[in-house]
Parts: C-alpha cells; structure tokens; sequence
C-alpha cells in the first residue's frame, strides 16, 4: 500500500510539473497571455487570451506556424489568371488604359500570392532569455530565426525580430508567423487600411479586389504605395482585433531622397497567410523585388509587431497611426510659409485673370456660356472641353469680395452653362444633365468616360450646383424651376427599395455596370431639394436611400467612387457619405443618421496617409532643398486608393475636401484623430503650392507645379480651405462663432458652402467679407477671416493659430482697404470687451482670438 502510494503521488506531482511546463514558455502580462507547447520536436502556439472588461477570454484560433517563400529564379512579372465581372465578362473593359498597369501588375503571381514554393513549418528549437523567445528552424534553403517579446510601452503588443540566413541563391520573401487565425464565421471584420475593409468574404474576385466589395477570398498581397496605414487587421464577433504592423522605415518611402519613389515595393500586406487562413500577414522582401535576392550567407532581418486589442478596428487603426508611426506627435512638424486666407486672396486673382485661370466664353442654344479650358482625359475631346468645378465656391467668393469681375463676367456665363447643361426634352434623361464636359469645337456636353448618364451626376451637377447658386439667390425662379425638374427625374430613378443604378446608356438607356452597386450618396440631391422646395416627398426619398445605403455600405464597408475614367474606384465619395449623412441627420434627428456619418468618417481616415513618420531629413525635390516633412504624404488623402486608383502611382492629392467635415467629426465624437487628419492635410503644404498663383498640385507626385491641366481646381480649393477654416472657427469658439453651411460641392468631397446669409459672432449678426490689405503683417501660420456688421458699423477680425506653437504678434489696420474713407474708432476683444490700445495677438497653439474693429 506504502509503495502505491508513493506511486501515485509521484504520478500526481509529475503530472503537475508536466502541466505546468506547458504553459511555461509563454509571453504574458496583465493584457494579453500567449502560450506555446513542444508537440513531437516543434514549438506551436497553445493558447492565446486577451483580458477584455476585466475577463481572459479567447477567440482567436491559435497557430505560430511560419512561412517562407522561395524561389531559384525572379518570378515573373505577367499575370497568369483573367477575372471576370460577378456579371460575366471581362474585367476591367478594354476601353479603361489608366487601369491597365495596375491591373496587370496586381494580377501576378506575386501579387495573388501564388509564386514560389511555400515552405510552411514549425520551429525546432526555442531558447528562452531574460524577457524574450528565440525561436529556431532550419529549412533546406535557409535558417530562420525569431525573437519574441513584450512591448513595456504598450502591454497588448507582442515584437518579433526574424532573420533569415540564406543556404541557397535565390528570391525569399519571409512572412510574419501565424500567431493566430480567424475562422470565417468568427470573423467581425477584416482590413487592409486603404485597400478595403469588411465583414464578409466576396467569392468575385474583382468586386472584392478592384472595389473592396467583401473582403477577397484569396490571400492576395498588397503593395504599401497605397496601404494608408499599415495595419493589416481582423476582428472578432467577441471583441478581439489582431492586427501586425511593420517596424518604421521598413515600407518604401515614397520620395527617399532626391526623386519619385512611390512605386517601389519593399513590403507586402495581406489580411491572410498564404494558406488563406484570416490572419494579418506581412511580407518581407516581397518575392522577386530588389530586396528578395540574396546569395548564400547574405542575410535578410526585419522587425514588426502583433497587436491584440480588446477594441474595435479603429481603435487598432489609431494605435498603429499614433502610437508606432507617431501621427500625433508629427503634426507639430507643421509650419505653414503662406497662411491658407492669403492663398484664398491670390487665387481670387488667378480666377479672375483669363489668361492663367483659361477662362472661355463661348455660344450655345443662343447664350453665352463660360467654363475653365479642362486639359484631362475626357472622350472625344480635342483639347477643347470646358468645365466649371465649385460653384457654391464661385458664388461664394463673388459675394465675399463684391468684385464685378465675378459678378459680371464670370457668374452670368457660368449660371447659362449650367442651364444648357441639363436636358430639358422630354424623354428618358429630361431633368439629367448632358454631360460633365462642353466640347467647344463639336459644341456638345459629354461625359468623362463614355456616353453614360448618372444618376448621381444629376445630384451633382444640377442640384448640388443650382442648389448652392439658388442659397445666394432664392428668388431666381428659373433655377427654381430646373431643381424641381431634376429632383423629379432623381426622384422617379429611385428603385423601390431605395437606391439608384450606378448608370444608363444614353443610346440605349439601359441601365449599366450590373456588376457594381451605387454605394454613393445619390440621396444627397433629394436633401437638397427637401431644403429649398419644402416638399416631404424628397425627405421620405432621401431617407429611403440613406436607409438602402446604410445596409448596404456603412454596415458593409462598400462604397463606390464617382471617377468615371477609374471606373468607380472607391474614392472621395466616402468621405462625401459623411456630410451627406450628417446633413439628413440636421433634417430628421434621427440618431440612425448620425452614427452612421460617425462610421463613414472613420472609415475615411483610412484613405488618409499616416506613414512614413514626417521628419526633419534633407530632401531635394526638383533641385530644391527640403525638409521631409514638407513634401510628407503623411496626412494626405488619396483621390481614389486601393488596387487601381490613381494613388498606385501619383500619390495621394492635395484636395483636402474632408478637412472641414473632419473637424465637425471631432466636435461631434471628441476623437482626436479627426482633427489632427483635417490640420495635417491643411497646413504646411507650401512644397505644393504655386508661388505664382497660389494654386497647390493636385496629385502628389507634380509637387509645386499649380493647377497643371486642371485650372478649375482652384475653385474647389477656395471651397475646401473655406470650410476647414470656418469649422475651425465653430470649434474652437465652443460656438459662439459660427457661419451657416450650404450644400456638399459636386464629386470630390464633402466641403461646404458659406456666405449666403449671416452668421453669429458672439451673438451679433455677421456676415462673411473679403478685404485684401485691410490687416497686415501676420505671420504665415495664422489665418484672418473677416466678416461686418453693417448696422453697427463694424468688422469683425477672427484669428486663428494654425500650428501646435503659440503665435505672437502685433496687428496693423488699413481703413482704407475696408472702404474709402473709413476710419477705426476703437477696437475691443470681442469675447471681453476689453480695450486694446496697441493691437497684437498672443494665441496658443491651434487658438483663436476675435477682435471687433468700430468705424467712425
């Protein structure tokens, strides 16, 4: 009996040590716990647990299983797979050439993640330091190694060092490990930042791919040229997000010294491993990329991390932002060398000099009609199509500075061609537009890509626009008239169950594109026409396509771009979403609308750059001496991103549409990285900016080289800068200062119109004006907006601090530019009252202060 029990206590006590040796060899602290056990030589991750409200709770399928890819020569460059449309066809149409390199180029091997031989396996051998892992495996063509450890900094992260020592010649490319997996059906959502994001798997594979429409089903490899943040990630039906992010500087940099670089390739994305498990994959060299070849000895290292959130995707999109690429912290970088009101000022005169601004008076149906020369790709053009962008912006500077070259020979002409732009014959298409573009030579309007009508092209270009004129002139009974028309032909488009077709052939009038939805705000126009028309039909329709578009986009994460030459790729239209949302929220107070702005805006932050980290390192850009930080695409937004928008190879834009939208964003939510996106895309952009005109680039890659082919830009500019600084100005005066919004501007974002009737500062009436020299010698890095108050007989003088510093200065007035023989009285701090005897201004980083300037 003695003898059974010392057995069986001895069985009990190694049972024990055997128990807890499994779990020994872990990495854990009081956020996260990873375990590994020896199964027959190899070392596989046994347990994962992330603490979340208090409780240990699992969720992810546990692995530690490694990947190296391998091949003896460079794979090849020609894609091997052809992809139809979910429709049946060919994918994309021939007649798309701007798509064709990228499509060929995502289309590889390499790209689809198929090329080489995939070596899967486990480490065989695990040697335990002081406070890290150091795992081991050797292959038959290399020796890889991976240290583990916990990040003190930031308890939910995990850092892995690899390094691979080469017993071969050839190309390797060496993925992150499987830390863990996702079942499909435990899958919250999945994401790419700035390629997709979703909550479910798409089988078509250029709807998921080319659109973000459901995530692809394939472990396919994105290039970081347009991964916004590099955070591939997935999230759990129980709260968990996984996400890996890359060390700094281990993606390309997109100007590395002294030329274009944005196409280089160093690193690969995935939100799969390459047995197409859900698991956030990086890739290092990619496979057949300079970096990839290596002789026998010659070592490949690299660092990244895991991160597990008891969070949500944005909450992983933040951390990566802020936390590892500093976005935060860099906006302090920013100094701007022309303040954004003085830009306004000069391209007031660009606009209203023909021969830079390319203004053109021609005649049409027995009027005469002005556009801006348009020197893009339009169809059928012969470089003589013509276009007019803002036209809330136009309308708005006209009436700002009261200037008759506006008023008389740039609103007149502008205001015709809108009228002969839209169809009035009684048909199909009565109330649409004819097209974008007007053909000088051949004395038509056609679209921009092919002979379609758009129902979303009429919100745009007949109630957007004639909405934004009819806020400055409600009288105009014409323009009434023509709204009408169009909101019933918009409203008569609408399915039964809320949405839109993407387009129909003008020939034909078929409906096209079967294989897209119209995941846009279409619904906008039937807001615009509920504002101005007071009729309940147009609110019922516009909340019937927010619905549609709410199930089928916000919940989804699908959306669809209005670049007809891009074939929709999704683009600014997301962040045009928002406002629309927002807006029908203003009309209904249907808390619904709201949250679903709030999502599609947090979205939107993932079509801005946060990488590389902005810097003080010299550059030379086009044989000028600059700073990183000045030529950063950190902070920036794409004109369409993912795999074939413009961004693959010009970057992102300088239209920074959202800009204002995002800082309503963060008055709403608090969440700070709304406003530091909207001042980052605003300010210290100068490296951009024309010094002749005034005017910024709009594609990244053209630097400081104007309004190039695109002169009408301008306008959209003098809307967007418009709108971040008046939204600046209700933010950061609680407010107490605030001027009323019109309507989203057509196409390319979500800034809106001002100056169509007073606004309030400080509970006095005001309304905004334009008097160039009237305040004198502020520093660049604080804008002056100004606005009146006839009746009392004073300005009112509203300062804002745009940059993380304080500013100081002295303030200098010149009557004479407010109007002859004006003469100041007094001045007062309009929040106090206080006297000032000396004017100048002390603000705080990012602050504001109101002066009130009395006449005599």
């Amino acid at each position: 009996m003695r003898l059974f029990l010392t057995l069986f206590l001895t069985v009990i006590l190694l049972s024990s040590v055997f128990a807890q040796q499994k779990f020994s060899n872990a990495l854990s602290n009081d956020h996260i716990q990873i375990h590994w056990q020896e199964e027959k030589g190899s070392w596989r991750i046994y347990k994962i647990l992330v603490k979340k409200d208090g409780k240990w709770v699992e969720g992810l399928k546990p692995s530690g299983e490694y990947t190296l890819l391998y091949s003896e020569t460079k794979p090849s460059a020609e894609p091997k797979e052809t992809f139809e449309k979910i429709t049946g066809g060919k994918f994309p149409e021939d007649n798309y050439h701007y798509q064709e390199v990228q499509w060929k180029e995502s289309t590889t091997e390499v790209s689809l993640n198929t090329a080489g031989e995939a070596l899967h396996f486990l480490p065989h051998s695990l040697l335990i330091k002081k406070d890290e892992l150091e795992f081991k495996k050797e292959t038959e063509v290399a020796t890889v190694v991976a240290s583990w450890k916990l990040d003190p900094n930031f308890p939910g992260d995990v850092l892995v060092t690899m390094t691979l020592t080469p017993k071969k010649k050839g190309y390797f490319s060496l993925a992150s490990p499987t830390l863990a997996s996702v079942p499909t059906e435990q899958m919250a959502w999945t994401s790419v930042p700035g390629y997709f994001q979703s909550n479910f798997l798409q089988k078509n594979f250029a709807l998921s791919y080319a659109y973000g429409h459901g995530a692809p089903a394939r472990p396919v490899i994105y290039r970081e040229r347009c991964a916004t943040t590099l955070s591939p990630l997935v999230s759990t039906k129980n709260g968990i997000t996984l996400s890996v992010i890359p060390e700094p500087g281990l993606a390309r940099d997109p100007w590395a010294k002294e030329k274009l670089t944005q196409t280089d390739w160093f690193l690969g994305l995935s939100h799969m491993n390459r047995k197409a498990q859900l698991s956030p994959t990086l890739y290092f060299p990619v496979l057949g990329e300079p970096k990839s070849e290596r002789n026998v000895g010659e070592t490949i290292s690299y660092s990244f991390r895991y991160s597990l959130i008891a969070g949500d995707w944005f909450q992983a999109v933040k951390h990566a932002a802020n936390d590892i690429y500093k976005f935060h912290e860099t906006l302090a970088l920013r100094q701007s060398k022309q303040s954004l009101t003085d830009r306004i000022e000069k391209m007031h005169h660009y606009l209203t000099d023909p021969a830079t601004s390319l203004w053109n008076i021609e005649e049409f149906e027995e009027k005469k009609i002005g556009a801006q020369s348009y020197l893009g790709g339009v169809v059928g053009s012969n470089k003589d199509a013509m276009k007019n962008a803002d036209y809330g912006a136009m309308w708005m500077l006209a009436n700002a500075t009261n200037d008759p070259e506006l008023r008389e020979k740039v609103l007149p002409p502008a205001l015709n061609f809108k009228l002969v732009q839209q169809d009035t014959a009684k048909g199909f298409f009565d109330g649409a537009i004819e097209g974008q573009y007007y053909l000088a030579k051949s004395k038509k309007f056609v679209e921009e890509w092919g002979e379609v009508v758009e129902p979303i092209a009429l919100t745009y270009y007949v109630l957007l626009d004639m909405g934004n004129m009819l806020l400055f002139a409600p009288d105009n009974a014409e323009l009434k008239n023509r709204l009408r028309l169009g909101a019933d032909k918009l409203l008569n488009w609408q399915r039964t169950d809320g949405s839109w077709a993407v387009a129909y052939d003008r020939k034909t009038e078929q409906e096209i594109f079967k294989d897209i939805k119209d995941v846009r705000p279409t619904f906008y126009g039937m807001i615009v026409a509920y504002r101005l028309l007071k009729d309940e039909k147009y609110l019922k329709a516009a909340q019937k396509g927010a619905d549609w578009f709410i199930k089928n986009a916000v919940e989804t994460g699908a959306f669809l771009g209005v670049c007809g030459d891009a074939r929709y790729a999704p683009d600014f239209a997301t962040g045009q979403s928002a406002q629309a949302l927002l807006d029908l929220y203003d009309f209904t107070k249907n808390k619904k609308y709201q949250q679903a702005a709030i999502t599609c805006a947090k979205f939107y932050t993932t079509s801005i750059y946060t990488h590389p980290i902005a810097n003080q390192n010299p550059k030379t850009v086009n044989g000028t001496n600059r700073e990183d930080w000045e030529i950063s695409q950190s902070g920036l937004s794409f004109e369409h991103g993912g795999i074939f928008g413009s961004a693959t190879r010009l970057g992102p834009i300088q239209l920074a549409s959202h800009a204002g939208m995002f800082i309503r964003m963060h008055q709403l939510t608090g969440e700070q990285i709304f406003a530091d996106m909207a001042r980052s895309a605003a300010i210290g952009r100068h490296a951009f900016v024309d010094s002749k005109t005034s005017v910024a680039s709009y594609y990244w890659a053209a630097m400081n080289k104007g309004a190039g082919p695109y002169p009408h830009h301008a306008w959209w500019q003098i809307g967007w800068i418009t709108d971040y600084l008046l939204s600046e100005v209700a933010l950061r005066s609680g407010g107490k200062v605030e001027f009323p919004r019109g309507f989203v501007t057509p196409k390319v974002g979500p800034h809106q119109t001002y100056g169509f009737e007073a606004g309030k500062v400080y509970g006095e009436k005001a309304n905004l004006v334009i008097r160039e020299g009237f305040v004198a010698a502020i520093q660049p890095t604080v804008d002056c907006i100004l606005a009146e108050n006839n009746s009392k007989n004073e300005a009112y003088v509203i300062l804002l601090n745009n940059r993380s510093q304080p500013s100081d200065g002295k303030l200098t007035f010149n009557a004479e530019k407010w109007a002859a023989g004006k003469k100041i009285k007094n001045i007062v701090k309009t929040a106090s009252g206080e006297a000032v005897n000396a004017p100048s201004y002390q603000l705080p980083g990012f602050g504001m202060e109101v002066y009130t300037v009395r006449f005599e």
